[in-house]
């Protein structure tokens, strides 16, 4: 099912390109050119997300969101302005508002808080398949405690490096446990300051504070009976760990202004790119909650540890990004390859698809070859980049010279990193005759 987005603005060059924005990436997209015609068009459906300008004649974004809050007060609602400032936000967060656009802004930002705000929604997962690609022998034996895992209600902690899928990985545990059937919940812990965080997760009642103009439900509370994602959870402020703590203790969540506790059935996924155990010896998170968060540990590995991965999502983006953008058949050459094989992604799989999105986009033929990767692979050194001129074959020499000089000559461990198998790399070496390593890699190096 597409999810309804309302659109409201009274520029209409703003209309058409955040109409165009948002339906290439696949939403049903509704425009109103004012607040009063977007009151009739909310009369006439229900949407899972208004976009709206403040500064329009007649009625402000702000009368607008008090009012879709006032009638649906679980619609996310992001305000879009030229003349906003922190103090503005803040105040606009705190009437309900899910987040805040300064104009001009970029089609990734508008995107990025568009499928966010979506997200942050109760979802009923049903028929849905996260797919998690891999042979890596670690990370298969990951997702097969994750699968354990999600039988239980027990608590997941899920330590990674940014970029790895940690959310992903959440949302396959929900999805397969008995909980599937019930909302999955995110919340960025990282996302929000303090204050607006506390509000987020444990909700509040009308007249708690200046702005409270109608009660609000936090993410726990929507979360019931399914499962609550607390993403980088390292992050939180401590008063807001000592109140987690409790939650997790009490099974009970106490609103800001809440005069008495609400009894809650969650179960809490935590993810983080940091290591929470230093964090305890540091004096930055707190020893209990780490220990009552840390019941079921995850570790996914990174990109870089398991290179055999690559090929494997390389083809399965250019799948997707080749049918997104009416380029099937769209693929990487063996070279390409080896490049990006060679690479440590420390931006991990977010990195490389993003790679592989903007290779897609920008190759005038069906085949991605190095020099079609541009900056779409950023961390192939600059001391590394070939000259222009530089043939494929040249290239492909230079590559396998280079990992096996980083290997220290190690063939199996080179071949690894080159995603090719060893026979493929004997006879790679035999081809450009570089079978006496000292020798010839030197003298290779010396003509280069």
């Amino acid at each position: 099912m597409q999810e309804e987005v309302l659109v409201v603005d009274d520029e209409p060059q703003m209309l058409i390109a955040i109409h165009e924005t948002l339906r290439r990436q696949g939403y049903s997209i509704t425009t109103a050119g004012s607040a009063m015609e977007a009151m009739c068009r909310l009369k006439e459906r229900y949407y899972h997300l208004v976009l709206t300008d403040v500064r329009m004649p007649e009625m402000s974004g702000l009368d607008l969101l008090r009012k879709v809050k006032a009638s649906t007060p679980q619609t996310p609602v992001v305000l879009l302005t030229a003349y906003g400032t922190v103090q503005n936000a803040v105040d606009a967060m705190k009437q309900g508002a899910f987040d805040y656009l300064l104009k001009p802004f970029c089609s990734e930002s508008l995107e990025a808080v568009v499928r966010r705000a979506l997200e942050s929604q109760p979802q009923r997962i049903t028929g849905q398949s996260y797919e998690i690609i891999t042979q890596d022998p670690l990370f298969s034996l990951v997702l097969e405690r994750s699968r354990q895992a999600a039988a239980s209600s027990a608590t997941v902690l899920v330590e990674a490096e940014s970029g790895t899928g940690k959310e992903l990985l959440a949302r396959m545990i929900h999805q397969e446990s008995p909980r599937a059937s019930g909302p999955f919940v995110a919340v960025n812990c990282a996302a929000l300051p303090e204050n607006l965080l506390e509000s987020e997760l444990f909700g509040f009642e009308r007249g708690s504070f200046t702005g409270a103009s109608v009660s609000k439900p936090g993410k726990f509370e929507l979360a019931h009976r399914g499962t609550l994602l607390l993403d980088e959870v390292g992050e939180m402020a401590p008063i807001l760990q000592a109140k987690l703590l409790r939650v997790l203790q009490e099974h009970e969540v106490d609103r800001i202004g809440g005069k008495e506790p609400v009894r809650i059935d969650v179960r809490v996924i935590a993810t983080t790119n940091r290591d929470l155990a230093l964090l305890v010896r540091a004096g930055e998170f707190r020893e209990d909650l780490y220990y009552r968060l840390n019941v079921i540990l995850l570790n996914i590995p990174p990109l870089r540890q398991r290179v055999g991965d690559i090929p494997l999502l390389v083809d399965f983006f250019c799948r997707r990004y080749g049918k997104a953008f009416g380029k099937n058949g769209v693929r990487c050459s063996a070279a390409t390859l080896q490049v990006l094989s060679a690479q440590s992604w420390p931006g991990n799989v977010r990195e490389l698809e993003n790679a592989i999105q903007r290779a897609v986009a920008l190759v005038a033929g069906p085949i991605i070859e190095p020099a079609d990767l541009g900056e779409a692979a950023p961390m192939i050194r600059k001391e590394d980049s070939m000259k222009v001129g530089t043939t494929v074959r040249d290239m492909e020499r230079q590559l396998i010279q280079k990992t096996l000089e980083n290997t220290g000559g190690n063939r199996t461990q080179a071949a690894r990193l080159l995603g090719i198998s060893l026979r493929t790399l004997r006879n790679k070496l035999n081809e450009f005759g570089l079978q006496d390593r000292p020798a010839k890699l030197a003298q290779a190096r010396a003509s280069l």
